[in-house]
């Protein structure tokens, strides 16, 4: 592998394209010898695929793994592609690396992370929703069998449990030290994964282990509540507690979760996290689980990406969405059709919330405003082809409106009017930075009984991001919230300096 082509010049030239997103000189360079796209760079550090995955460049994700680069690709620290791109919330690459199945499980060689970790450590909440799409049915893939056949209803409930069982496993899947992801969205205080991550059966009640090479300050035994505690986040802390997370467990070090918050300076959650505390806990409703993203997903491998332009004149067989490509999707219930692109683009960047009582994790669709809970291929679809186009380049995506209750048999599709609607702006995604494996930055907080000296707030994410960190100035939101703090580049708290240097290698190639 690598080195061994006897390309080193070629494959150093398309490790440059891969880092700086030149799709011309990889395109030519793969055209004259394809195996260039299992190089890797000398001691195997990175592959072109790990760079232009750190980096966001689908296109070249896509254009590599066309031409015969392997998905699950490891470098000198274990790490795949798709935790690179988890690592730095390119959400768009995860989903092509997801279209040529990738295994989601796998765990670096370092500290046992898996992709979901370096997602969650960031708070990139649209690559945990992808992550778990081939964990979560759609609900009517599940409620198709009838009472009476008792043979498919019981292999349905085996199904449900098979599948079940598997998200537990990788949602709550212990890193070194006992880390969950849970733990470090908690620490980070990431509001949206945390709900997200309690949405998908994470544990409140999963503790850290007073073994492993990592650093733990907070100490052995602690539960996501007493990371979130250290955090400082006010409602990371209400959901954990919303959820059934206890305020009485004590850490090895004989802590509670309140006596975390008061050793870090987190005094404005002493009150909702003593042990003999009556605050009301507020609800928060979870906008972030996509039920139909596993059946479009599904479909999308079934069919591939490749643009089908309409031959005939009549609009009644392009999409309503982008208006370039034919239906190949039909939403259960309101049967409208849509185009596989813009089905996935809805499924993996829809979080608005609905007016109107629907089932959790419901889509809204964007034409009819009806939950959408699976999506189902139309007659006819093409099959996709041994060489065809299957990155993600986003059509025109719509304003999504929000969803309805109610579903109907997809029997016959209604006429529906085809209108052009208004796009909406691509996520900005953000840089790459050589931090290896980031926490937040805490503070000793040596005043017991004064005021805690003042910190600047953290820099809030991109709005289609995550819209609970909207910029508001209001007194009441900062009570809420609490100080942010800036997360450092090498986090000492939880990994040990062995991985840090080892990992350090790998980022610093990656961002020459």
């Amino acid at each position: 592998m690598g080195n061994s082509f006897g390309c080193s010049a070629s494959g150093e030239r398309l490790v440059s394209a891969a880092r700086d997103g030149d799709v011309v000189e990889a395109k030519m360079l793969l055209d004259c010898n394809p195996c260039l796209a299992k190089y890797s760079t000398f001691g195997g550090l990175n592959s072109p695929l790990h760079f232009a995955a750190a980096k966001g460049h689908n296109e070249i994700v896509s254009l590599l793994l066309e031409n015969g680069a392997d998905v699950n690709s490891r470098n000198y620290c274990g790490q795949t592609a798709l935790m690179q791109a988890c690592r730095y919330g390119h959400w768009e690459v995860v989903l092509t690396l997801l279209l040529f199945r990738c295994n989601v499980t796998r765990a670096d060689y370092l500290s046992g992370r898996t992709s979901l970790h370096f997602a969650a450590v960031n708070g990139h909440v649209r690559c945990i929703r992808l992550l778990v799409a081939d964990f979560v049915p759609s609900a009517p893939n599940e409620s198709i069998c009838t009472q009476s056949d008792s043979e498919q209803l019981d292999d349905a409930n085996v199904r449900i449990k098979s599948s079940q069982s598997a998200l537990s496993k990788f949602v709550n899947k212990a890193a070194d030290g006992g880390v969950t992801a849970l733990h470090m969205a908690a620490l980070n205080g990431y509001f949206d994964c945390v709900q997200l991550l309690l949405d998908l059966h994470a544990n409140v009640s999963a503790v850290t282990f007073h073994y492993g090479t990592s650093v733990d300050l907070i100490g052995a035994g602690s539960t996501p509540l007493h990371y979130a505690a250290c955090g400082g986040n006010l409602k990371s802390c209400q959901v954990l507690l919303a959820r059934g997370a206890s305020r009485r467990t004590l850490n090895c070090n004989g802590w509670l979760p309140v006596d975390v918050a008061r050793m870090w300076g987190r005094h404005w959650l002493e009150p909702f996290l003593a042990p003999t505390s009556d605050s009301i806990i507020p609800a928060f409703p979870s906008n972030y689980l996509s039920l139909p993203l596993m059946s479009v997903l599904n479909i999308a491998r079934e069919c591939g990406f490749k643009s089908v332009a309409a031959t005939s004149s009549d609009d009644s067989d392009l999409c309503a969405i982008c208006l370039e490509r034919t239906c190949s999707v039909a939403a259960e219930g309101c049967a409208h059709e849509l185009c596989v692109r813009c089905a996935l683009y809805i499924c993996s960047t829809s979080n608005i919330p609905s007016e109107i009582t629907g089932p959790p994790g419901s889509i809204p669709c964007p034409l009819c405003r009806h939950g959408i809970v699976s999506f189902i291929k139309l007659p006819g679809s093409p099959v996709k082809g041994n060489k065809q186009q299957m990155s993600l380049g986003l059509c025109t995506p719509c304003i999504l409106h929000p969803r309805d209750l109610e579903r109907q048999s997809s029997a016959s599709t209604p006429d529906i009017r085809k209108n052009r609607v208004a796009s909406v702006s691509s996520e900005i995604f953000c840089p790459v930075t050589c931090s290896p494996f980031p926490s937040v930055a805490i503070p000793l907080c040596t005043c017991n009984d004064g005021p805690c000296p003042s910190f600047e707030p953290r820099e809030t994410e991109t709005e289609g991001e995550s819209p609970n960190r909207s910029q508001s100035t209001s007194v009441e939101q900062d009570k809420m919230e609490g100080p942010r703090f800036d997360r450092t580049t090498c986090s000492s708290m939880f990994w040990g300096r062995r991985s840090c240097s080892r990992e350090h290698q790998c980022n610093s190639e990656i961002n020459a």
